[in-house]
């Protein structure tokens, strides 16, 4: 009961109809959030894909800086020989293998960036 001296009481309500509203979740992005096994399944492909583009720059790497000292124990003539005045192992271990890691890194970055961007496109249409 309300008595002179208090304030009427007002009830208040809203349909709250131009509040904003939760986005929807792709429904890819929702397996993987809820560890579904379908959601284990496209992780595993994208853990996949990431792990043969490391063997495959690994490899690469290992067999052009693995054939340097193949080549100088098949071709003896490569241990004496002198390229502008300095020898040419010296020239080939100092200045030829930085360019070669750089270039198999960014290979490597450019390639996985490729693949996460790939695959969070299609995680996201499903």
């Amino acid at each position: 009961m309300s008595t002179p001296d208090s304030p009427r009481r007002v009830r208040v309500t809203s349909p709250r109809r131009t509040a904003t509203r939760r986005p929807v979740i792709p429904t890819g992005t929702r397996e993987i959030d809820e560890q579904t096994r379908l959601g284990e399944i496209y992780m595993h492909s994208l853990i996949q894909s990431q792990l043969r583009l490391t063997l495959a720059v690994i490899a690469g790497a290992v067999v052009i800086l693995g054939g340097i000292p193949l080549l100088f124990a098949l071709v003896p003539a490569t241990r004496t020989l002198s390229v502008l005045g300095l020898p040419l192992p010296w020239v080939i271990l100092g200045i030829v293998v930085y360019p070669v890691v750089y270039i198999a890194a960014r290979l490597y970055v450019r390639n996985a960036e490729r693949i996460e961007a790939e695959f969070t496109e299609f995680v996201g249409r499903q």
